[in-house]
């Protein structure tokens, strides 16, 4: 569509809402004007209600853009934070090591279970390294 700004990702993958903003004020029964920052200056601030969504936010789980390095497309570089555990996969012919590592700038229930061979490569600074024997 012709003057339709998109956010983030064309197609199915694209972001449904962007947001939150405040609301500035009511205008008429189904219209509100929002409180829009510098870089969506091109989109005119009133929306209809039915554009809208209401944000029902916990303080706690809201980080600030500026700590997390986001890009202009909106994303921004997962990093590990520590090696909680590890556990260790019997399949039939081989064993799979995995480990359960925190990620900055996410709570500690978002840790998830990771294939340890992957993480030793891309973060090998967690890893002990090997004994070197004199």
């Amino acid at each position: 569509m012709k003057g339709v700004m998109r956010f983030g990702k064309k197609g199915k993958l694209s972001p449904w809402f962007v947001g939150p903003y405040q609301v500035l004020k009511c205008i008429g029964k189904v219209a509100y004007e929002l409180d829009l920052p510098n870089e969506l200056a091109p989109v005119h601030p009133v929306f209809h209600v039915s554009m809208l969504k209401k944000c029902i936010g916990d303080p706690v789980s809201i980080f600030p853009l500026k700590g997390l390095g986001v890009d202009e497309n909106l994303s921004y570089e997962e990093v590990l934070v520590e090696i909680l555990d590890r556990q260790v996969k019997r399949l039939r012919n081989k064993e799979v090591a995995s480990i359960k590592v925190p990620w900055r700038n996410h709570l500690v229930e978002g840790a998830t279970w990771e294939a340890e061979a992957n993480m030793k490569s891309r973060y090998p600074h967690l890893f002990p390294s090997a004994l070197i024997r004199t």
